[in-house]
């Protein structure tokens, strides 16, 4: 796939000049969300933090700081943003347009990993909620912004989901057809949370192929990909690890230690999906493309592949946001 595959990819050396550019990073105060941040940042684009709590991005924007993002660097600006709830998530995105005039790049990162079944908002199970709908509507809120940018002479729009390649392992029975659909329990699953995360995963894969498709359609020149960054030895993972109980987490914690990427790196793949040259330069390859590896085009399931229910799973989407008034 081109010199970027051959020598592997590395931010400093492989991405180009960013300044002038405005994008938006998801759960940016913490694991792969800051590292993308903070290498967007260091090639000069001016980054949105998009994250709940204020006080954890200051303080994340704090350490980007002591960490080299100083004169000649990009601007790092906190974004309120909370996707347990959709509504909230479209005002944020309103806020934002607001305030810029453009969104070259868009990387929805937030995520939910392995948590008890829960609903908090609207009848709709959390992990839904924050990892695929309020995504969906943060996205879809953004579009017109994203759609003006891309008209832009020389102007190079994406928009990156970080997915898993979890999505392959969903069961075959998965459908899209309500809200009882995006609220299985997976009860009979030897792994229910697990189960539960990868319907999300699947959702997020499909949804970004649907929306490239549509895209497509309209002649609008923005690149939707997905990507798998592996397992990332993230705050989020340790977190997971500490809640086992005292005889597994030892266990859980060496092992992320000792075998799971570094978040600095473990964000490789959403920083080339955002700004590498080589994804612009083959449009035809990496148009909803699945990136897995880090940097190397991979293959989707087929049931991500499978249009009639991607279609599904949006008008189902559609039909949702509608009834909560979103």
């Amino acid at each position: 796939m081109g010199s970027f595959f051959s020598k592997g990819f590395n931010p400093e050396r492989d991405l180009p000049d960013l300044h002038g550019k405005v994008m938006i990073v998801t759960g940016g105060n913490a694991g792969i969300g800051f590292a993308a941040v903070q290498h967007l940042a260091r090639r000069g684009a001016k980054v949105y933090m998009a994250a709940r709590n204020e006080e954890k991005a200051n303080a994340a924007i704090e350490r980007l700081q002591a960490e080299g993002l100083g004169s000649g660097n990009g601007e790092v600006k906190w974004l309120y943003l909370d996707l347990a709830d959709p509504k909230i998530t479209k005002a944020s995105a309103e806020t934002f347009m607001e305030q810029e005039e453009r969104l070259d790049v868009l990387i929805n990162n937030a995520s939910l990993l392995l948590v008890d079944y829960q609903k908090t908002h609207y009848g709709i199970q959390d992990i839904v909620m924050v990892n695929y709908l309020s995504a969906f509507v943060f996205t879809q809120t953004l579009l017109p912004i994203l759609k003006r940018t891309a008209q832009e002479p020389n102007s190079d729009v994406r928009i990156v989901n970080v997915a898993s390649d979890g999505h392959n392992l969903v069961p075959k029975s998965v459908r899209f057809r309500s809200i009882d659909d995006f609220n299985r329990e997976f009860k009979e699953a030897k792994l229910p949370r697990f189960s539960r995360y990868t319907m999300t995963k699947l959702m997020e894969v499909q949804a970004s192929k649907e929306l490239q498709r549509r895209l497509d359609a309209e002649g609008v020149p923005v690149i939707v990909l997905t990507v798998c960054p592996g397992s990332v030895n993230t705050e989020g993972v340790q977190n997971y690890a500490h809640s086992v109980g005292p005889f597994l987490s030892p266990l859980y914690t060496a092992i992320a230690n000792l075998f799971f990427t570094p978040a600095s790196k473990g964000a490789y793949g959403a920083v080339f999906a955002a700004a590498s040259p080589e994804v612009r330069a083959k449009p035809r390859d990496y148009r909803g493309a699945h990136i897995q590896a880090r940097t190397k085009l991979g293959k989707a399931s087929q049931m991500a592949e499978d249009p009639e229910l991607a279609k599904e799973l949006w008008e189902t989407t559609e039909k949702i946001l509608q009834d909560i008034q979103v």
